[in-house]
């Protein structure tokens, strides 16, 4: 797919949307795409030593050596093997084609379709109250957990990272063993998918299964047997597709299952449990701002509804400090309510109201990305797809882009929302009522813009990775940033302050980036 084909899906993507009842726009980014198989592009002999997130070292979690090629035990291996991909049926072929090319991308598309489908707020209780999902009963309503863009942004970045270090570790351990693939050995074994370069022992592609399912289902609890049929159903596709023997597999998945742990004990102490707040959180601050006299956010939703996730900027990021958070990406103070430079900014987004062309009112319902969609973060996950798979990256290879992109996004999140909450500016719709919005109101103050933030953050890494479409990501974050002012949820200084926030935490990412080893 050349550069112009990847544009055209994007813009027709778009364009089908506008198409639709507005409604239902925001409901559905594209289909997620099923892409040829192919060899890897690169197969990274030296990635075993690449510097990890998390993990202390790449060997960190033990994988016993393979059974000798020659040993009876492979052997026997190796005929069942041979039975089992002698010749797929009909379903199993589906599935071969669906798992086919690269095992992180289709587990990054699941990430977002749990995303979209938990991204919906619950209706007001009969006393006038909000009841929130609660982590001990994720299956009572309202269901856990709500995956507003804060929690999806997080979910994308621990899927990502603990990919990334789990296929370091997996590639220490193939070139340390360095047993091949099974038809390097027994010739006659059917094989229906590109036989890649690098050793088999652990499937990379089990280490995937077994990591995601373990991840995602600590972020999806209700999600637990749909993942683990998954996971059972990809592991399934490289027997049937003649990749790998049954231990290939059990190890893979095994040393994915543990990298899991080590990341989910990562996310118990992150300070996510408490980015919701309660009733005496949002008392407190709301008393706090109305305190300085200023105009301050109010929901604007009846009965208003409790402001959302007050505590993301608490959170612990991935590639800066708390620290930094609150002193070197705060933002200086949004114009004044008043002032001659806010009327202007309030006067702009009023015209927008009254007068946005149908490009502009296009631009605003392509990037809306509310509820039940893949959020803002989710929307980059899924532009970066056909870039990752036209270089023919490896699952490795993919997983280390996905994992300094969503890093990025991640902390540009945590910087925007600690602003947000530092300043509580008010949306232009909490000072003119007269300004009617193209998009949903986000029910937490103004400044900075998040998708502003997420965006340039997303953009900033995926032009690093592909520095020839570094001016087409940019655009696109640049057009995302301003959606926000045609949707008049926003002021310009919102998006403009929001955008450089996100390019400046991006920097971090890229910084790491370019030390792991893997340039």
């Amino acid at each position: 797919m050349n550069n112009s084909i990847k544009y055209a899906i994007l813009i027709a993507a778009a364009g089908a949307c506008l198409l639709m009842a507005i409604s239902s726009c925001n409901k559905d980014i594209t289909p997620d795409i099923n892409y040829d198989a192919f060899e890897y592009g690169s197969i990274d002999e030296d990635a075993g030593t690449w510097k990890t997130v998390l993990l202390a070292s790449p060997g960190q979690v033990a994988v016993p050596a393979p059974a000798d090629p020659a040993s009876p035990e492979y052997l026997a291996e190796l005929a069942a093997l041979k039975a089992a991909s002698a010749s797929p049926n009909a379903d199993q072929m589906d599935k071969i084609n669906k798992w086919s090319t690269n095992g992180f991308i289709r587990w990054n598309q699941v990430a977002r379709e749990l995303t979209a489908k938990y991204f919906i707020f619950s209706k007001p209780n009969e006393d006038g109250y909000y009841s929130l999902p609660s982590a001990a009963h994720p299956d009572q309503y309202p269901l856990f957990p709500l995956s507003t863009p804060p929690y999806a942004v997080r979910a994308y970045a621990y899927l990502s990272a603990g990919s990334f270090d789990a296929l370091v570790a997996a590639w220490h351990y193939k070139f340390q063993y360095d047993r091949m693939a099974p038809s390097a050995y027994d010739a006659s074994i059917a094989t229906h998918l590109p036989v890649q370069p690098v050793p088999s022992y652990p499937s990379e592609d089990a280490v995937i299964a077994g990591f995601s399912r373990t991840l995602l289902t600590a972020m999806f609890p209700n999600e637990a047997a749909y993942l683990a049929q998954l996971a059972t159903e990809h592991e399934n596709t490289r027997l049937w597709a003649g990749m790998n023997v049954s231990s290939d597999l059990a190890a893979g998945d095994s040393l994915g299952r543990k990298i899991a742990g080590i990341f989910l004990a990562r996310a118990k102490s992150d300070g996510m449990g408490a980015t919701l707040g309660n009733p005496a959180v949002w008392d407190s601050i709301t008393a706090a701002q109305t305190a300085t006299g200023k105009p301050i956010w109010e929901s604007l939703e009846n009965p208003a509804r409790p402001m959302l996730a007050p505590n993301f900027g608490y959170v612990k990021p991935w590639t800066v400090t708390t620290a930094e958070v609150q002193t070197t990406y705060r933002l200086p103070a949004p114009p004044a309510v008043g002032t001659a430079e806010f009327q202007d900014a309030l006067d702009e987004v009023l015209h927008f109201s009254k007068d946005a062309t149908r490009d502009e009112q296009h631009i605003a319902l392509r990037w809306d990305d509310g509820t039940s969609t893949y959020t803002p973060p989710g929307h980059w996950n899924w532009i970066a797809e056909p870039f990752v798979h036209d270089a023919r990256l490896s699952p490795l290879r993919a997983a280390r882009v996905y994992a300094y992109l969503n890093m990025a996004m991640e902390d540009a999140g945590i910087a925007v929302w600690d602003n947000k909450y530092f300043y509580f500016f008010p949306r232009p719709t909490n000072i003119n009522p007269d300004i009617k919005t193209i998009v949903p109101i986000p029910n937490f103050p103004s400044y900075p813009s998040g998708h502003s933030g997420f965006s340039a953050a997303g953009a900033a890494v995926l032009g690093h990775f592909f520095p020839a479409d570094a001016a087409y990501f940019k655009a696109e974050a640049q057009e995302a940033a301003l959606s926000r002012l045609y949707g008049c949820i926003h002021y310009r200084f919102d998006c403009d302050e929001g955008f450089t926030l996100g390019e400046q935490i991006a920097q971090k990412a890229v910084g790491l980036a370019v030390q792991d080893g893997g340039e």
